[in-house]
C-alpha cells in the first residue's frame, strides 16, 4: 500500500521518488508504482496532481488496489528519480477544496442548508450540490440568500482561522461535532476549519483560510432536482474578477459611459433595438408585398388559373410562407414556391379559394419525387426534405399538368 505523504504535507512540491515498478498501461501510456508518495490521486471529488518523475511527465494519478498509479507518458527505469509537483495545479485545488468546506458550512450557518456533495476544479468553477425544495424550480435560494452566504465565508477568509488535518477512531466519531459522518472506519481523516466546520475528508487543503484568498459564486442551476452552486475560489477567483472587469470596461468603452452607466446604457440599446426591429419588420413586409405583387404580375396563365413558380437560394422558408400568403389573396392565383440551402428543400404551395385546387395535393405531388415531407390545409401548405441540386432543376418540369389535369 503506497504512504500518502501529501496528507500530512501538502505543501511538498519537489521530493526524490522511488520508483520500485513500471507498467505498461493497455492505452500505450505507463504506470509507476512508488513505497511513498507527494502526488495525490483524483478522489474525494478532487482532482489528480501533475508533474514530472524524472524525465517523464505524470499525466494521471489514481489508485488502484490500495496502491497510487502515476500514469507517465513514457517508460522509466525503476530507482530513484527526482519528482515534482505542478504546484499552480495543487494550490488551486487546496484553494477550492478548503473553500468548498468553508462554503458548505456557510449554507448551514446562514441557511440552514445542507450540501449533498462537492466536485472540484482548479481550473472551472468548482461546485456543491444544495438539499433544497425538489419542488421549486429556482431552489429555496434566492440571489439576496446567495450574497449572505458569501459575505459570510469571505469573512471566514479575512479572519484568517487555522485548518487543520488530524485522525481520529471509530470510538471518536460520537464525540466530534461532524457536518457529514464519516463513510469509512478505522483510522479516519478529519479536516477542521476552527470554529466553524468539522468533514471527514481526504483532501488536500490550506493550512489557513486566508490561504483561499477569495471565494465568489458564479451562478446556479438546476439538476436533478438539486441546487447546484458554481464557484470559483483564489487564484481561479482573481482570474474571474479580471476578466468580468474587462469585460464591463470594454463594454463601458463601446457604450461611451463609466463601469456605473453600463446597465443603462444596455437597457437603451435593448429599447432601440427592440423598435428597429418593429420598424424592421413593417419594412420587410411591405418589401415582401411588393415581391408578391410583381410575381403575381409575371405569373403564367394556364386556362382559367394564374400560375406562379420561383426558386430561390437559401431562402428563409417562413419568407416562402409569407410570400405564398400574399399570393394567395390573389383571385385564381396558384403559387408554387421553393428554397435549396444546398442540402435540403423547401417547398410553400398556396391557392387562392376561387381556384378550386387543393394545396396540400400539389404539394405531395411535388414532393414524392425525393421522398419529402409536409402538411397544411387546402389553402396553404409547406413541406420539404433532403434533396441534390438536379432535383430543385426538374422540380417544376410537371406542375402546369397538375393544373391541367
Amino acid at each position: 500500500m503506497t504512504e500518502q505523504l501529501y496528507f500530512d504535507d501538502p505543501l511538498t512540491l519537489d521530493f526524490t521518488a522511488e520508483v520500485t515498478q513500471v507498467l505498461a498501461l493497455a492505452d500505450g501510456r505507463f504506470g509507476a508504482l512508488l513505497p511513498r508518495t507527494y502526488f495525490y490521486p483524483t478522489s474525494g471529488g478532487q482532482e489528480h496532481d501533475t508533474g514530472s518523475l524524472g524525465p517523464a511527465r505524470v499525466l494521471d494519478v489514481f489508485k488502484r488496489d490500495g496502491e497510487i498509479l502515476h500514469v507517465l507518458d513514457r517508460a522509466i527505469d525503476p530507482g530513484l528519480h527526482p519528482a515534482r509537483i505542478d504546484g499552480a495545479r495543487r494550490f488551486r485545488n487546496m484553494q477550492h477544496h478548503t473553500g468548498q468546506h468553508i462554503l458548505s458550512a456557510a449554507f448551514i450557518a446562514v441557511l440552514g442548508i445542507d450540501s449533498l456533495s462537492a466536485n472540484i476544479n482548479g481550473d472551472s468553477p468548482s461546485t456543491i450540490d444544495l438539499d433544497t425544495d425538489p419542488a421549486s424550480t429556482t431552489g429555496a435560494v434566492s440571489g439576496s440568500d446567495l450574497n449572505r452566504v458569501e459575505t459570510f465565508a469571505n469573512g471566514v477568509l479575512f479572519e484568517d482561522r487555522p485548518v487543520k488535518s488530524y485522525y481520529v477512531t471509530d470510538a471518536d466519531v460520537p464525540h466530534i461535532p461532524f457536518r457529514k459522518p464519516p463513510k469509512v472506519s478505522g483510522r479516519i481523516r478529519v479536516v477542521e476549519v476552527e470554529g466553524l466546520d468539522v468533514t471527514p475528508c481526504g483532501g488536500t487543503h490550506c493550512l489557513s483560510t486566508g490561504m483561499v484568498g477569495m471565494l465568489k459564486i458564479v451562478r446556479t442551476e438546476r439538476v436533478n432536482q438539486k441546487l447546484r452552486v458554481h464557484f470559483v475560489a483564489g487564484a481561479q477567483a482573481l482570474e474571474f474578477f479580471q476578466q468580468t472587469q474587462a469585460a464591463a470596461q470594454g463594454a463601458a468603452l463601446a457604450l461611451d459611459t463609466g463601469l456605473d452607466g453600463v446597465v443603462g446604457g444596455i437597457e437603451r440599446l435593448q429599447a432601440q433595438l427592440k423598435q428597429a426591429n418593429f420598424e424592421l419588420e413593417i419594412l420587410r413586409d411591405i418589401a415582401l408585398e411588393v415581391e408578391a405583387g410583381k410575381l403575381a404580375e409575371a405569373a403564367e396563365p394556364v386556362g382559367t388559373r394564374r400560375l406562379v413558380t420561383a426558386r430561390f437560394e437559401g431562402r428563409n422558408p417562413a419568407e416562402l410562407r409569407t410570400l405564398a400568403q400574399k399570393l394567395r389573396g390573389r383571385a385564381g392565383t396558384v403559387s408554387l414556391l421553393a428554397a435549396f440551402d444546398g442540402r435540403k428543400l423547401s417547398l410553400v404551395a398556396s391557392c387562392a379559394d376561387d381556384t378550386g385546387l387543393d394545396a396540400r395535393d400539389l404539394l405531395q405531388k411535388h414532393l414524392a419525387p425525393f421522398g419529402g415531407r409536409g402538411g397544411g390545409d387546402a389553402r396553404l401548405a409547406q413541406g420539404g426534405g433532403p434533396a441534390d441540386r438536379s432535383a430543385l432543376d426538374g422540380l417544376f418540369a410537371n406542375t402546369k399538368d397538375c393544373l391541367e389535369g
